[in-house]
């Protein structure tokens, strides 16, 4: 079913989050006039602080709360008639839902599925025919791993996720699905490769490296470094968004990747450099010396790779940022963030 859908007043669940954050503020430097209402619990990865730009402003409205509280998500679908639920709230970090799942269990699942009965209460039984969109915000991951020689994810890839973390995720968007198939709430799912780029949290492969190599700690490697992942600009995975709740089919799912494959271990190597440039006297140089490799994760998947021709043939994507674009920018923003990431944390590396 193809329907364009202009959004007005849109939900943001987790919106104090990386991706959250970042895609408030690009919505509303491209779409001034649109209304937003960010929900986010302000959990360890949440930050108000991220969206103080917005605070205040007539069109912005931040509200601490769970999306398992469905009265809550009830009363903001009616009191600020949102017709656009963005949903990026998720548990998303693959080395926690290892030693603690039920807590991606309970968000991941048990919280879509309150925010779906909570779109449904309003949008289908309160107001039939209310134009509406409930994009859900996924991963890769469901996708579970590939050989060096296996083709690249597509839409049809089944699922066999490999994590707790991802079968959490699969099965919300199992889920996502059933709603619009059964009820017709009318939804679309994107699947995403690694993000990167300004406000994520520390524990993540990228921030965290950055963090350590300015401050001449070890940069931990799983394995032998050679686990492959689709790198994604935070801001070209917004566009993708941007271009499924306006121009996509209801029910249908969109990969989106950044055709940018890299082994964790040249990522590594490509920072070091680039630190190495930036700070040739630094005592630190050359950055690779903290390097240093660790035992392996528990099923740590060898290789994502997101095939988007899809969401390039029918909506007109394309990734803007080249990887060496895309590393430049991240790394600018944590040199002008320092206070965002010192300190650290125990955790590392979704990668």
């Amino acid at each position: 079913m193809t329907t364009t859908h202009n959004p007005q007043r849109l939900l943001v669940t987790g919106g104090a989050g990386f991706i959250g954050t970042n895609f408030v503020h690009y919505w509303l430097e491209q779409y001034p006039d649109a209304h937003i209402v960010v929900l986010d619990m302000l959990t360890y990865a949440g930050r108000r602080e991220n969206l103080q730009a917005h605070e205040g402003k007539s069109n912005f409205r931040f509200v601490q709360g769970d999306i398992l509280d469905q009265a809550l998500v009830t009363t903001l679908l009616r009191e600020e008639i949102i017709d656009t639920i963005v949903h990026f709230a998720a548990e998303s970090h693959v080395d926690r839902s290892i030693y603690g799942p039920d807590a991606f269990l309970k968000t991941n699942i048990d919280g879509t599925h309150s925010l779906l009965k909570a779109a449904k209460t309003v949008w289908l039984d309160e107001k039939p025919g209310f134009a509406h969109r409930f994009h859900h915000v996924s991963t890769d991951e469901v996708y579970g791993t590939l050989s060096p020689t296996d083709p690249a994810f597509t839409e049809t890839t089944p699922y066999a996720p490999n994590s707790p973390y991802a079968a959490s995720k699969a099965a919300s968007d199992h889920i996502v699905r059933a709603y619009q198939h059964t009820y017709g709430l009318q939804t679309t799912t994107s699947n995403c490769s690694n993000n990167y780029g300004p406000y994520q949290y520390p524990e993540k492969l990228i921030p965290l490296a950055i963090s350590r190599l300015l401050q001449g700690q070890a940069v931990p490697i799983y394995g032998d470094g050679l686990q492959v992942r689709d790198w994604l600009y935070v801001d070209d995975h917004n566009r993708g968004i941007d271009l499924i709740i306006r121009k996509g089919r209801i029910g249908e799912t969109y990969n989106i990747g950044g055709n940018n494959e890299q082994t964790n271990i040249n990522l590594i190597h490509a920072l070091c450099e680039l630190l190495d440039e930036r700070f040739p006297e630094s005592s630190n140089v050359p950055h690779q010396q903290h390097i240093t490799y660790v035992t392996d994760r528990p099923g740590h998947d060898r290789r994502y790779a997101i095939d988007n021709s899809k969401i390039c043939h029918d909506l007109g994507y394309q990734p803007q940022e080249t990887f060496t674009s895309g590393l430049n920018k991240t790394l600018d923003w944590y040199l002008n963030g320092a206070a965002f990431w010192r300190g650290g944390v125990e955790l590392f590396g979704s990668h």
